[in-house]
């Protein structure tokens, strides 16, 4: 099983912050979605490692980084973390390549942070509304019930979600990398925490200033994707590229499983 490392630790707002870096060359930034953690980025960033620094971490509360009661987790801090991470990396206008609550945070730091780009890769993120499974919606009212549930009850739900991700069969190992930080008594309860903290006015506050970037922006969208349809990524193109959003058939959203290769395809176009 090819994992990334995580060897790096910041404390960000009182809470511990995984973090690690291959390659060497000019800075790009990897920034995960939900409910997933870097290791969506293992098959994909050493492709990069040649030509660019790659930065990668665990958002707070996901992977490796702290999982604790009572912990923000939203939307709503997470950019505030990326801004730090800048800070602690002394980096300026990396380029970006950004996933589902990842692209929330990326769109959220250019917006509320000042943070700036030199290119950006997003694709099936969460960034117009409306967004939220039905999924999401019943543990935000029951978070409780479900954090408490048996362990052999949750780990049935968490990989029957995951595999609604992806448009293809997800393979042993990587059910087994996305499951493993949701389990046991810390990782259970984190995976309802940060559902229930999912709320669509972290969105709401940004949606209404998306523009073209100043920097180029290429749009991506499984055409299968079932958590997010691709006409957002359509509309998310016409707001913030100068170009149309790229299709990619048989993906859903978990693009990274399905069609790593077109990410890698078009992140190395913004090399050149």
């Amino acid at each position: 099983m090819s994992t990334l490392e995580l060897p790096n630790t910041s404390i960000i707002n009182g809470d511990r912050v995984r973090w690690g870096t291959i390659g060497s060359g000019p800075p790009l930034v990897a920034v995960h979605g939900t409910p997933f953690s870097s290791q969506v980025w293992r098959n994909i960033i050493p492709h990069f490692a040649n030509d660019r620094t790659v930065y990668y971490f665990d958002m707070v509360g996901y992977g490796q980084s702290e999982m604790r009661e009572g912990q923000d987790v939203s939307l709503g801090v997470q950019n505030n973390v990326l801004a730090a991470l800048f800070n602690e990396w002394n980096i300026e206008r990396p380029e970006m390549l950004a996933h589902d609550f990842g692209g929330a945070t990326v769109l959220r730091a250019h917006h509320l942070n000042g943070l700036r780009y030199s290119a950006l890769t997003i694709f099936d993120a969460v960034a117009l509304a409306p967004w939220g499974s039905p999924l999401v919606q019943h543990v935000r009212q029951h978070e409780m019930a479900f954090s408490g549930m048996p362990s052999y009850m949750h780990r049935a739900i968490l990989r029957a979600y995951l595999q609604t991700a992806a448009y293809k069969p997800l393979s042993e190992e990587a059910l087994d990398i996305y499951s493993a930080p949701w389990l046991g008594p810390a990782g259970q309860p984190a995976f309802y925490r940060q559902i229930a903290q999912m709320d669509q006015r972290y969105t709401d506050e940004v949606q209404f200033r998306y523009a073209q970037m100043d920097c180029p922006v290429k749009v991506l969208w499984g055409k299968n994707d079932e958590w997010i349809p691709y006409e957002n990524g359509v509309r998310l193109a016409a707001l913030i590229s100068a170009d149309d959003c790229i299709p990619l058939p048989e993906a859903g959203h978990l693009v990274q499983e399905d069609c790593p290769q077109a990410i890698v395809a078009a992140v190395l176009k913004s090399f050149r």
